[in-house]
């Protein structure tokens, strides 16, 4: 199986364009499920404040001594280092009840304690919250974070156009990822252009529209001329879009799935396809209706 290839972040940071997603894991099984994800060559995991398993996550992490760390995008065909921290990237998020300069600092250091890290590699601010002002003072501890290094790259989550031209007024480090509800029946474009536009890179969470989009006939159909699952092929057509992509699975039979991308492509009429499904239907809130 291929690995993910990385992605370079608008500060040079480079990031697995394939992640375990960790939402609503239960925090009793988040250490296991990270264990699982790094044996099946993830790199690149995404938790939050608000999941309740950060610690858990943490315990995955801090468990890689036991894994043979031979990374398969290396290509010497030497025995590669034992995997450690700084092979892993990690995502957390603040919740929206710390937002403002000085709550988003302390909730950066329950975080952090919660992971038992030194740094993390990618802080992002949960929603917006637009009605209470406070995301602008929120990214601005973000943005001290990362002149202190603590934080390698920083971003937002839910961001809406109006939202990033608005923080950007005031912003002085561009939001190096916006990560949104995006799969085929939720595209997306205008967002995404205006990432493009920006240097944002895109991330999609609920990349398979929560499972529904998994039994679109059109899906299917594709599914079964490319010999994949239904999974596959709607991972298969973020990566080719170039977003980052995060499902979440609890076994490892689809945990293994789901990074299994990259021998196979769809062509230009199947992405046509996929194209055509854009209904506007979200699985999660609209980001003006979280406050």
């Amino acid at each position: 199986m291929k690995p993910s290839p990385r992605l370079n972040l608008n500060n040079g940071v480079l990031i697995d364009q394939v992640g375990f997603g960790l939402y609503k894991v239960p925090p009793a099984d988040a250490a296991g499920l990270v264990t699982m994800a790094i044996e099946a060559g993830y790199r690149h995991l995404d938790t939050a404040a608000m999941y309740g398993n950060e610690t858990g996550v943490g315990r995955g992490i801090g468990a890689l001594s036991r894994f043979s760390s031979e990374d398969p995008r290396g290509g010497s065909g030497e025995a590669a280092p034992e995997l450690s921290r700084a092979n892993i990237f990690v995502t957390t998020k603040v919740w929206n009840d710390d937002q403002g300069y000085d709550a988003t600092l302390r909730a950066f250091d329950t975080s952090m304690s919660n992971l038992g890290l030194e740094y993390l590699d990618l802080y992002l601010i949960h929603w917006p919250c637009a009605r209470r002002g406070l995301y602008a003072e929120s990214y601005r501890a973000l943005e001290t974070l990362y002149r202190e290094g603590k934080v390698r790259a920083i971003g937002v989550s839910n961001f809406q156009p109006a939202h990033l031209e608005d923080l950007l007024q005031t912003a002085e480090v561009v939001p190096a990822v916006n990560q949104i509800e995006l799969h085929p029946w939720l595209q997306q474009e205008e967002l995404r252009a205006l990432h493009g536009k920006l240097g944002i890179m895109t991330e999609a969470w609920s990349p398979l529209g929560r499972g529904q989009v998994l039994q679109d006939p059109t899906v299917l159909e594709l599914a079964s001329a490319h010999g994949r699952t239904a999974a596959q092929v709607i991972l298969r057509w973020h990566v080719q879009r170039g977003h980052i992509v995060i499902p979440k699975a609890s076994s490892s039979a689809r945990i293994r799935e789901n990074l299994d991308l990259f021998g196979f492509s769809l062509d230009a009429a199947d992405m046509d396809a996929l194209a055509g499904l854009e209904r506007g239907f979200r699985t999660g809130s609209h980001p003006d209706n979280v406050n």
